[in-house]
């Protein structure tokens, strides 16, 4: 993707001591949790016990599990427009109706056992022990997409390039879909184990193994940094990003969380009865943990004292699109943060073909009557980054 920053304003991310402390929500106490997902007003905890439903902005929940998983647990979850599915160890599963009732939708996957679930643009992917599996039809039907000899822990992506994380093998990259793989472990020290991993814009930061910590790297996988700043050496196996933050979760260590890209780190612990956290999730309001033994908790980001106004973050991290070139559609993935903003498609003499709002995290532009050639997309209020696009 070509991209050109025109004008953005930056947001100067600074340490801060944190005065709150973390909440446990109602209905998970002493429950294993292991997965978290964010849909507008519903927050949705998954563990052990199944999946779990929240409509209070994490403060309780309530099982949320017919037609789930319920012999194991509940280890990822992931969204588009129309649906919520899960990971599970016994396959992905479908919900129409914000989770209070699920299918299953197996058709295809040779293993069940999943460690991970991830939407990018019109695809599923779904990970596991045997490897990566692909869905163009949402969780319809199912395919092999490599590394198939090979134990995936967790997935992401930036745009059209995936990032996997493995168990022994360290991590791998595809710009294809997964028609094929390339291993990127320069700077990762002989680390090979990799159970979270996290795309904050354009940067990648991925959970080490016992005696690491986290690892960061901002040119796609090509070279890797073990983190410092106010890290605690170990494992880490969960992370959650906005434009402002990115927010780690250790074994052991507790909730770490950084405002200025990874380069410091603060710990906010406060509160929390188990520091075992598997998950961690952004609302608007707050950050929530999914911990081993004791369920959920919430943080409010108001602790933080961070701005929320469009003109104050960085713009160049909040927006991404893709594919490009495209031969029918753009999606605008966008942060929750920029909801609101206006959008402008430009042709490649200046005149504007047509405009609108982002009005979700993903917003769909449809290109397919438009004439092949260079585009350029303008988005942002104040601040505007614009994209070249190439429509075939």
């Amino acid at each position: 993707m070509i991209k050109t920053t025109l004008q953005f304003l930056l947001f100067s991310g600074f340490s801060i001591s944190a005065f709150g402390q973390w909440q446990q929500s109602a209905g998970t106490a002493g429950l294993n949790m292991q997965s978290l997902l964010t849909n507008g007003s519903y927050n949705y905890a998954g563990g052990q016990t199944g999946v779990y439903l929240s409509t209070d902005s994490a403060a309780n929940f309530s099982l949320s599990n017919s037609g789930n998983d319920n012999v194991g647990p509940t280890r990822g979850f992931t969204k588009d427009n129309n649906y919520i599915y899960t990971c599970t160890s016994q396959g992905a599963f479908r919900s129409s109706d914000n989770g209070t009732t699920w299918v299953p939708k197996n058709v295809g996957l040779t293993n069940l056992l999943g460690s991970g679930i991830l939407k990018v643009g019109t695809r599923l992917f779904y990970v596991g022990p045997t490897g990566v599996f692909i869905s163009t039809d949402q969780g319809d039907n199912w395919s092999t997409a490599g590394l198939s000899t090979t134990d995936v822990r967790c997935i992401t992506a930036i745009n059209d390039t995936l990032f996997v994380g493995t168990n022994g093998s360290g991590i791998y990259k595809s710009i294809n879909w997964g028609a094929s793989w390339t291993a990127i472990n320069n700077g990762l020290g002989g680390s090979t184990n990799f159970r979270a991993i996290e795309s904050k814009g354009n940067t990648l930061f991925a959970g080490g193994q016992i005696g690491t910590g986290v690892y960061r790297s901002i040119d796609y996988g090509a070279n890797w940094t073990l983190l410092g700043g106010g890290l605690v050496s170990g494992s880490y196996r969960g992370f959650a990003s906005n434009s402002q933050l990115i927010v780690a979760g250790s074994f052991g260590s507790g909730v770490f969380y950084s405002t200025d890209n990874g380069d410091n780190w603060t710990t906010i612990n406060t509160g929390l009865t188990d520091l075992t956290i598997f998950d961690l999730e952004l609302n608007d309001n707050y950050i929530i943990a999914a911990t081993n033994t004791q369920g959920v908790f919430r943080f409010a980001l108001s602790n933080l004292n961070l701005s929320t106004s469009i003109s104050d973050f960085d713009v160049k991290n909040a927006i991404s699109i893709f594919p490009n070139p495209t031969t029918n559609q753009i999606n605008v993935k966008a942060d929750s943060n920029i909801i609101g903003a206006a959008y402008t498609l430009y042709s490649n003499l200046g005149i504007a073909v047509f405009s609108g709002t982002i009005n979700n995290e993903n917003t769909l532009i449809e290109m397919e009557n438009l004439p092949g050639g260079i585009y350029m997309l303008s988005v942002g209020n104040s601040s505007k980054q614009i994209f070249k696009v190439i429509k075939r």
